[in-house]
């Protein structure tokens, strides 16, 4: 038999059967081709990691059911990976002269699907042959595969005397990708060196190192998991305000936060009435616990009337688990923030930077007195306010107040 170098279905022919476990020998001489030309052809069409499967006559030491995805069942998985029999049909539809859309509506899957599987696993001679491909994707899922930090011990000795001078894993991961020349195997993600800290099989760094991160967990908080017994789960949400306090139409609806002093030792109690923009500041001197807080807002806003009493909205902090306590001598609705979300008490963000002039980071707090922070408290007040067109949120607030006495 005469074979062309160039014709496509008798490489085809020779790729099916070496993949199939036939030695390069056997292959060429059922196609009627020399040895020669079938080392030759091999060498062009076989990708660089298919060399650790090949058996010891020259063929592939792979029997034909290994190379499907992962000898797993397609309804096993949302994804779906490609089939040997897709791989084929992509196959013969490029010999078809088939777009790679035309490909993708034909068996159903993204054209991106298609497009990466191509790119992926074309041979070097630039035609894709589905065998090929199928043995060249199952070779690049194969498990298990070493973490970097298992092999490389350079790298992880790197790691930790960054660790040690008190460099985080993100700062550690960024300088690692800016070192000129560095390849992927000398540079790790910061998620990487986590798991190497916190998963001993998943990297082996020092498990004292924990310590030199800056919250100094023995162990990894896992993220987006709720607490089972969070003591907020039977209070109101930010969601269910009504919709006067949103367009701050109404007064008398308040927010309300901690500024925190050194070390978080201290704290002052601060309120802001959404419409006026009005502070109120609170005295902790005995620490700010749920009990402390609850104490000092309940002898404060019970001074205001009651027209000016119609919410509170706080964070999910620990100081306010005792908001029933505060609803049921206010008589008003505490609502709560989302997780994470300090925007939703704008008011009260902003008016916190501002008493920061007065009541500056790292400062111990507990040196202020009562008389000090209301000093402080009208110093704002009597500020006039852009957004209150220039009027103080003192006016403000009396303004609200005499209206409601000549109403009544």
């Amino acid at each position: 038999m005469v074979c062309s170098e160039s014709s496509y279905e008798v490489r085809d022919r020779f790729v099916s059967m070496v993949c199939s476990g036939r030695s390069l020998r056997g292959a060429a001489a059922e196609l009627g081709m020399s040895s020669g030309w079938s080392v030759k052809w091999w060498r062009r069409l076989a990708p660089m990691n298919l060399k650790p499967c090949m058996g010891r006559s020259g063929g592939l030491g792979l029997p034909l059911f290994e190379v499907w995805p992962g000898g797993r069942s397609a309804k096993t998985k949302k994804r779906r990976p490609l089939t040997l029999l897709d791989r084929e049909l992509i196959a013969m539809g490029l010999q078809m002269k088939m777009t790679q859309s035309a490909i993708a509506q034909f068996l159903g899957r993204c054209k991106s699907v298609i497009s990466r599987e191509i790119n992926r696993h074309r041979a070097p001679d630039g035609n894709y042959y589905a065998r090929l491909a199928s043995i060249s994707a199952a070779m690049n899922r194969a498990r298990p595969k070493h973490y970097k930090l298992h092999t490389s011990w350079e790298l992880r000795r790197a790691i930790e005397d960054w660790m040690e001078m008190g460099w985080s894993p993100q700062l550690i991961a960024a300088t690692l990708s800016r070192i000129p020349g560095a390849t992927t195997m000398d540079r790790v993600s910061h998620e990487t060196i986590y798991k190497a800290l916190y998963v001993q099989s998943k990297g082996q760094l020092r498990k004292d190192l924990y310590k030199k991160l800056s919250l100094r967990r023995q162990q990894r908080k896992t993220r987006g998991t709720p607490r089972q017994h969070s003591p907020y789960r039977d209070a109101f949400k930010i969601a269910d305000r009504p919709a006067e306090v949103e367009d701050r139409a109404v007064p008398g609806h308040w927010e309300a936060d901690l500024i925190l002093g050194a070390a978080n030792g201290s704290a002052v109690g601060t309120l802001v009435e959404r419409s006026t923009r009005f502070v109120i500041l609170l005295h902790l001197p005995n620490g700010h616990d749920a009990n402390e807080v609850a104490t000092a807002m309940i002898r404060e806003m019970s001074k205001l009337p009651a027209h000016l009493r119609r919410s509170i909205t706080y964070d999910r902090g620990t100081e306010m688990v005792r908001y029933a306590d505060i609803q049921l001598a206010l008589d008003l609705p505490v609502f709560f923030c989302d997780p994470s979300s300090p925007w939703q008490r704008g008011s009260n963000e902003n008016t916190n930077r501002l008493l920061r002039f007065w009541l500056p980071k790292g400062e111990d707090l507990s040196g202020f007195s009562a008389a000090d922070l209301a000093e402080i408290a009208s110093q704002l007040n009597t500020r006039p306010r852009p957004t209150l067109d220039y009027s103080t949120p003192a006016t403000c607030l009396n303004e609200l107040i005499t209206n409601q006495q000549q109403v009544a």
